[in-house]
């Protein structure tokens, strides 16, 4: 690596952020490029959004010790932030530090990586020679960056999956486009005039689905007019419903108990087996047809599916992907979703997240490619043990320790089946008019911690 150039890091997030505070205290130089106008953009979509881990899960040691000297207060540890929160009150301060100010650069999509003078057929001196990072301003103006390290911590929230099965989106699904919402969409507050009286369909059997199904039956108290359809692929959303009062964290055990008596009570409509294969707009709505030709018809559709990694920019680099997961191939086995959940994945670093490409990093949600068992914590220890690597500090970057529950914490990049943000259980706000919760125990569904994904949903 060329000592003499920065570390471009692509994404800031609470991922990239720290990236970046882990490279300076490595007495590395962080170049940040951020597509949206500000750190945490993709965050800002769903602010609105409580998440089911406390502060402390949520918070990279590099970072606070970036902080601490501007005089930022900790928030309470045990606290459950939402993700506005977070922004607020972590990523825009840490943003602002004079360390990371003068090196974050927003508005700047990074359409392409690649070797400087060579695509990746190129073999020669290819390990020694500086990557070319090229990047779109808000101007449309671009501009290529001559940087001697890459670390992709760009996530996955603005690609997510089609509505439709097999992986592809369903037929009409482009076309019916201004029917469909954004996955985590903020109905009590933004948008809320999108779903007052209207017929609302909610596809998914993760938490992000129970959340808008949830602040949905609110909305209707309010606005009787408001109706509530559900559809899940698998034959029960049992895996939603979760464990109830068994769920070690009560948040999210309230959270299923409340969504099944939603459905016992018929406030909403649940509609199981229920794989769409077509979408025709008209009129009077959307008509979604399922794969056995039974119909649903509802003004807006909202795609609780879950993401997948966007791999275009790195089209000239030498990866070495899983072909079913699209995580690094040695990281796959350890996050697969039909064996783990967030709680059996082990805690990995640099030598895990390696590509042949040599000094490129895949790091945080888009690590994990198509698994939805990504947890913040973890992505904390992986961008460490990067930074460790990129300095040289081999006996570092190989030593990874993460501490948690027993079953893994649950954090923030929602739409995941680990990452799920909660909705804040009534009692708790009542309690003390915040958001404190109990140190948590366990995370997770306990009819879900052997597998990541019941091959029912």
């Amino acid at each position: 690596m060329n000592d003499n150039l920065p570390v471009a890091i692509i994404g800031a997030g609470p991922i990239g952020l720290a990236a970046a505070a882990h490279l300076l205290e490595r007495g590395l130089e962080p170049v940040i490029f951020e597509a949206g106008p500000t750190a945490g953009a993709a965050m800002e979509q769903w602010r609105h959004i409580r998440l089911f881990s406390p502060w402390r899960f949520n918070l990279d040691a590099a970072a606070v010790r970036l902080l601490t000297p501007t005089g930022w207060e900790s928030p309470r540890l045990t606290a459950l932030p939402y993700g506005g929160e977070i922004i607020d009150h972590y990523l825009a301060p840490l943003a602002a530090t004079p360390e990371l100010a003068s090196r974050l650069h927003t508005n700047a999509r990074v359409l392409a990586v690649t070797r400087q003078g060579m695509d990746k057929t190129h073999v020669r001196h290819r390990d020694t020679t500086p990557f070319i990072v090229r990047v779109e301003q808000s101007t449309g103006e671009l501009r290529d960056y001559t940087v001697s390290a890459v670390i992709d911590a760009s996530g996955t929230w603005s690609t997510r999956n089609p509505l439709g099965t097999s992986g592809l989106p369903a037929i009409g699904e482009e076309q019916a486009a201004r029917r469909i919402s954004s996955p985590l969409p903020d109905v009590a507050g933004r948008d809320r005039a999108t779903f007052a009286g209207r017929r609302v369909l909610v596809v998914g059997a993760g938490h992000s689905a129970a959340n808008t199904l949830i602040s949905l039956s609110e909305l209707a108290k309010q606005e009787p007019d408001t109706r509530i359809l559900w559809a899940v692929r698998g034959v029960a959303p049992d895996k939603v419903y979760g464990g109830g009062d068994a769920d070690g964290l009560p948040a999210r055990g309230q959270l299923g108990s409340r969504l099944r008596r939603l459905v016992d009570a018929g406030r909403i409509e649940l509609h199981t087996g229920f794989g769409i294969s077509k979408l025709t707009d008209s009129e009077r709505g959307v008509t979604v047809t399922s794969g056995d030709g039974r119909t649903v018809v509802t003004d807006i559709v909202v795609p609780c599916t879950g993401f997948r990694p966007d791999l275009t920019m790195l089209r000239e680099l030498r990866l070495s992907l899983d072909s079913a997961v699209e995580a690094p191939t040695e990281l796959a086995p350890l996050i697969d979703p039909e064996f783990h959940s967030c709680g059996t994945v082990p805690p990995h670093g640099a030598k895990v997240l390696a590509h042949p490409e040599k000094d490129f990093y895949i790091v945080g949600m888009k690590s994990y490619g198509r698994a939805p068992t990504f947890l913040l914590a973890t992505g904390y220890e992986q961008v460490r043990s990067v930074a460790a690597a990129l300095a040289g500090d081999h006996a570092a970057a190989d030593i990874v320790h993460l501490e948690l529950p027993e079953t893994g914490v649950c954090s923030a990049d929602a739409g995941t089946s680990c990452d799920v943000p909660a909705l804040a259980p009534p009692a708790a706000e009542a309690a003390d008019g915040c958001c404190s919760t109990p140190e948590p125990v366990l995370i997770g569904i306990p009819t879900g911690l052997a597998h990541g994904r019941s091959d029912e949903n």
